[in-house]
């Protein structure tokens, strides 16, 4: 199983202790430019992550290769892709990064932006961005936790 993600908190113990059980991922790939450089803060993230989950820290444009290289001559695997935000999750799409359905699971409020959930609110731009995904097929899943009911939109 594949679970990809927006969380603009990325690693952190939900992701740890709901997210992770629940995929059976065996690897965490976030998907960050700015984290792909820092090591610092990729030591910290990766201390929060069980031993026996590979963490690995990619930059957009990388993405597509990273996954070709984790399934290479492998039947499946079980990999969970975190994004901060939906311009990131746009970006890697569009740089060959194949995937066919969203969870939308955590984007912060701030000033300009609409409340649709407890644990999302969208910017008039992240709503865009959201949309041009669905119109590809991509199915937009917005979860806070896996047991929380699916709400679709757009």
């Amino acid at each position: 199983m594949t679970l990809v993600r927006i969380d603009n908190r990325l690693i952190h113990g939900q992701i740890i202790e709901t997210w992770l059980p629940y995929t059976g991922a065996e690897t965490v790939i976030v998907a960050n430019d700015e984290l792909s450089v820092d090591a610092l803060q990729q030591e910290i993230m990766s201390l929060a992550i069980p031993q026996s989950v590979t963490s690995r820290f990619v930059s957009i444009e990388n993405l597509a290769g990273e996954m070709q290289a984790i399934f290479s001559g492998k039947e499946s695997a079980s990999v969970l892709v975190l994004f901060s935000s939906c311009p990131d999750a746009k970006r890697a799409y569009d740089s060959g990064f194949d995937f066919q359905s969203l969870n939308i699971g955590n984007v912060h409020y701030s000033p300009g932006k609409k409340q649709i959930s407890p644990s999302v609110a969208l910017s008039d731009d992240d709503e865009s961005c959201l949309k041009q995904l669905s119109r590809k097929g991509v199915s937009l899943d917005f979860r806070c936790v896996p047991n929380d009911p699916i709400q679709v939109r757009f």
